[in-house]
């Protein structure tokens, strides 16, 4: 099966895709690392966000598996599995940060702002939905062009 060719106007989309794709996937790949270069910080963060005391292993486990899904997404492999995965670890970053979102404005006493990380979170957010939505113009990546050489499959 000989693929159609690609138009102008699907090379640039599928160059957008990708510059989004492999950012959001490096922008969590960094979070991701860090679990493994620094467990006992995330050990920490898990006792003092969401009262829970989580084992080394936990972590390393964690951190491993948040590492194959950027690489993942990184290649554009088991596209809705690995897009999909990023977004909802990020989404549960979003939720425990929720109440930054009512008082974007706020300053502690030496005037620096103190809630504006949670507007970059919403525009993680948002670029993962877009990423996800984008997946039929994701054309430079693997899974893109495994579709247009071998045909849909449940695992592109």
């Amino acid at each position: 099966m000989q693929p159609e060719p690609l138009t102008p106007a699907d090379k640039r989309d599928a160059l957008a895709v990708m510059i989004l794709r492999l950012g959001l996937a490096w922008f969590i790949f960094l979070w991701a690392a860090h679990k493994i270069i620094t467990p006992g910080q995330y050990q920490q963060l898990a006792r003092h966000f969401d009262q829970v005391d989580l084992s080394l292993t936990q972590i390393y486990g964690t951190g491993s598996v948040q590492i194959l899904l950027c690489a993942l997404a990184a290649l554009g492999l088991l596209r809705a599995l690995s897009y999909g995965g990023l977004a909802v670890m990020h989404l549960f970053t979003v939720t425990r940060r929720w109440e930054g979102f009512f008082d974007p404005f706020a300053l502690n006493d030496n005037g620096f702002p103190i809630n504006r990380n949670q507007v970059i979170d919403l525009a993680v957010m948002a670029a993962f939905i877009a990423l996800i939505l984008l997946i039929p113009r994701d054309h430079f990546s693997l899974g893109g062009w495994l579709r247009r050489h071998m045909g849909r499959s449940w695992w592109q």
